[in-house]
């Protein structure tokens, strides 16, 4: 019996579940057994050549802690030895007895298995038929034992208990004067958990002691209610991506040793920081090929590179993508690879004329012949409007048609039309007149092909005379027309 309950104790400690708690205060049982006796007429106990007698009972148990309990016994049955084998005679009684004590667990109630031990008080009354007759009572000082529950399930767990009761009279077996009368109990039989646990979040722990009690359904908790943290990383098992080494909660628990915001488990470059565009690796000269992979390391910021990070001339023309102005056309290696159709060294996208050779000074345009300089000096002398109108005279049209074919043969020429009045009327009205006459000219050049990106017309009023405005003369040539060309 010793190298059971001993064995049961061990096995005790290997198992956990729930049981009576603080939730579950009470605990009702039924029990049945046999009882055998020591005493004057013989030893009993633990024997098997002596008859053994029956009894059942009714425990009622009451939760006081985690390791304590208190427990009340009623059981009727039947006491007795039989002597028929010795010289010592025997003797037979029912009983009715009632005993109260506290028990003490070896193991938590979360164990599955739980040994105690336990001593208490108790009362035998020898008579089938419940007479409280002072002489039919005996009383048990102490009873005392060993039992262990086994738990069947949450609410329903299996007894078995020894219980030796040392009674206060020797009288039972008809020797008085002899040694007193003491009793054993077999018992075995089923107990139930009485009461409900209150917890919300269905996890085992109480919502009493649920320091977490709003954890999601089938999560795995500790004893306080919370998820399990295994790597106290501050992020739950069933939250963290790497659920056994600590990391931070920005990467879902996951470390990240060079601190670059990639998580070591998916960076290519986990001892140094990187971006996560390169999978956290870093890339010196900001080319878009991680140093892990670049073959020129230190080529231009910014530099168009192929795959393993060098420089590349996608034109092919001799000048390297990342010093060549035009890229994606050849062109000349003087001109930093841009093309020069005209070949006059102006490059075609700084060239005004790029389809006519010129000079560098005329943004690749060429010269304006002098003998045109002075014609379009001719014509814009020979521009007349009618009076006070800002109307071309008819002797003026054919001026600006010949005007027009110059400028068609410099197509990258620019003209400047400028118009001016004499002091004569409202100076504001002569500022006035002056404009709207070079935006007739304008008008009018257009209307003959020439683009007016090229053409642009000031009005200077009366403000910049050649002449003096006192004579007739000299307000005749302030009342002029100015034309100047330039690239």
């Amino acid at each position: 019996m010793k190298k059971l309950l001993f064995l049961c104790i061990c096995i005790g400690f290997t198992f956990t579940s729930r049981s009576q708690t603080e939730e579950k205060k009470w605990n009702i049982g039924v029990h049945g057994g046999v009882t055998q006796y020591h005493g004057d007429l013989g030893r009993s106990f633990y024997k098997t050549d002596q008859a053994f007698y029956g009894f059942g009972g009714l425990s009622v148990s009451r939760y006081l802690g985690k390791l304590f309990d208190a427990n009340l016994l009623l059981s009727k049955g039947t006491i007795g030895y039989d002597g028929s084998n010795g010289t010592n005679g025997g003797f037979k009684s029912d009983f009715n007895a009632a005993s109260l004590n506290l028990r003490f667990n070896i193991t938590a109630p979360e164990y599955i298995i739980r040994p105690y031990v336990f001593a208490g008080v108790g009362a035998i009354l020898f008579d089938n038929d419940v007479n409280f007759h002072q002489e039919k009572i005996d009383y048990m000082l102490p009873t005392a034992g060993a039992g262990i529950n086994f738990r069947l399930s949450p609410w329903v767990m299996l007894n078995l208990q020894e219980t030796f009761s040392f009674a206060n009279k020797d009288r039972r077996d008809g020797v008085v004067d002899g040694e007193k009368d003491s009793y054993l109990s077999h018992m075995a039989g089923l107990t139930f958990n009485l009461g409900s646990k209150k917890d919300a979040d269905l996890d085992g722990v109480s919502d009493k002691n649920d320091e977490c009690a709003d954890t999601p359904s089938g999560v795995a908790v500790d004893k306080k209610g919370c998820p399990v943290d295994k790597d106290a990383d501050g992020v739950a098992d069933y939250l963290d991506t790497c659920p056994d080494v600590a990391g931070t909660k920005a990467l879902s628990g996951c470390p990240d040793k060079d601190g670059d915001g990639v998580a070591d488990k998916t960076d290519r470059c986990p001892d140094v920081a990187g971006t996560a565009a390169l999978k956290g690796c870093p890339d010196a000269d900001r080319d878009g090929v991680a140093d892990l992979d670049d073959k020129c390391p230190n080529s231009k910021t910014g530099a168009r590179v192929d795959a393993k990070g060098c420089p590349t001339d996608s034109d092919k023309d001799g000048v390297m993508d990342d010093e060549d102005n035009c890229p994606d056309v050849a062109g000349v290696v003087g001109l930093k690879g841009c093309p020069d159709a005209d070949a006059d060294g102006v490059a075609d996208n700084e060239d005004r004329c790029p389809n006519a050779k010129g000079s560098i000074s005329n943004k690749g345009c060429p010269e304006i012949a002098k003998e045109d300089v002075k014609r379009i000096t001719f014509i814009g002398s020979k521009l007349f409007f009618e009076s006070n109108s800002n109307k071309l005279k008819v002797a003026s049209l054919s001026q600006l048609d010949e005007l027009a074919k110059i400028l068609y043969k410099y197509d990258g020429a620019n003209l400047v039309i400028e118009g001016h009045t004499d002091s004569q009327g409202e100076e504001n009205f002569n500022m006035d007149l002056s404009q709207k006459r070079t935006e007739s000219v304008v008008e009018y050049l257009i209307g003959k092909g020439v683009s007016k990106s090229r053409l642009t017309g000031i009005g200077y009023g009366e403000s910049k005379p050649v002449a003096s405005n006192k004579t007739t003369l000299g307000r005749a040539k302030n009342r002029r027309v100015e034309l100047k060309t330039n690239y």
